[in-house]
């Protein structure tokens, strides 16, 4: 058994996936802008990606823009019939590499062929539509439009699959009754615990929950009591925060994301980590200690 078989497997759709994937935007420049400073790692890490096991990779064509999917297509393609490929629209990037909405008919259409294109496919495994209501969390707008132009790519075969990124619980609702949803991705992690509920939720439904920013992204999680669990472990605070959510519901997929394979081989390893009850509960106070702290 490799290591990530230990955290067993989801179904994204009628795709089945290792739980423990791969997220690409960090093989992009400072800021997921511009090219990888050094691209020989970045092509070696998603090649180690795939000879450990997995085939969940996560993506998109604004991280560069277009730099990720052009590595993952350089270091990967032909894919094999396991891999599937998640990928995210409804932003652009200007020159300076700010995040722009791009939620218009038009602009999600040219997404969809731009990340075909760039990785090199007929069909995307799974397309999400990042909600740009809020560009740093979840806010409330109607997202009907959007999804009515992904439901009719879907139909004309562009689009195997849809999900939904950085939306709320209204959101879902409205998109559930345009399409099939098969996976929602925002932001949750042992500080980061807002969507507790949806993810219950979601786990009735059979619908996988996919965290981004698993590790806190830009601003890593700090913990004294992370870090006191994770030597009492004998495994790194990262670890333990991935084995976290991977014992937090059985509908949670990760994709903890990396340009070096030191870093990607540590992260994979979670998968085996056993967290004990007595951890798990220490553990579960650190967003009550977040909350404190803002």
């Amino acid at each position: 058994m490799s290591t990530i078989q230990h955290a067993g497997t989801a179904s994204i759709g009628d795709l089945t996936v290792y739980r423990m994937g791969y997220g690409a935007m960090q093989l992009a420049g400072p800021g997921v802008f511009g090219p990888p400073k050094d691209r020989v790692e970045a092509i070696a890490v998603l090649r180690a990606a795939v000879e450990a096991g997995v085939n969940h990779i996560d993506t998109s064509d604004f991280y560069g823009p277009h730099i990720t999917n052009q590595l993952i297509k350089e270091a990967l393609h032909p894919y094999s019939d396991d891999l599937v490929i998640v990928t995210k629209i409804s932003a652009k990037r200007d020159d300076e590499g700010a995040w722009l909405p791009a939620m218009s008919p038009d602009e999600l259409t040219s997404a969809v062929h731009d990340n075909l294109r760039n990785l090199g496919v007929d069909a995307i495994d799974v397309v999400n539509f990042r909600s740009m209501h809020g560009l740093h969390g979840p806010a409330e707008g109607s997202i009907e439009e959007q999804l009515t132009v992904l439901a009719d790519l879907q139909r004309k075969g562009l689009i195997k699959h849809i999900g939904l990124s950085n939306v709320t619980p209204t959101q879902i609702a409205e998109g559930r009754k345009i399409c099939d949803i098969v996976c929602v991705q925002n932001q949750y992690n042992l500080a980061q615990r807002d969507d507790d509920g949806l993810i219950d939720e979601l786990a009735a439904d059979g619908i996988p929950f996919v965290p981004f920013f698993p590790l806190g992204g830009f601003s890593p999680l700090q913990s004294e009591t992370l870090s006191d669990v994770a030597k009492r472990l004998e495994a790194s605070p990262m670890q333990v925060a991935l084995a976290w959510l991977l014992q937090r519901s059985p509908n949670i997929l990760l994709i903890p994301g990396t340009s070096s394979r030191d870093h990607l081989s540590q992260n994979l390893t979670a998968a085996k980590l056993e967290l004990p009850a007595d951890a798990i509960a220490e553990l579960d106070g650190i967003a009550g200690q977040a909350q404190a702290t803002t």
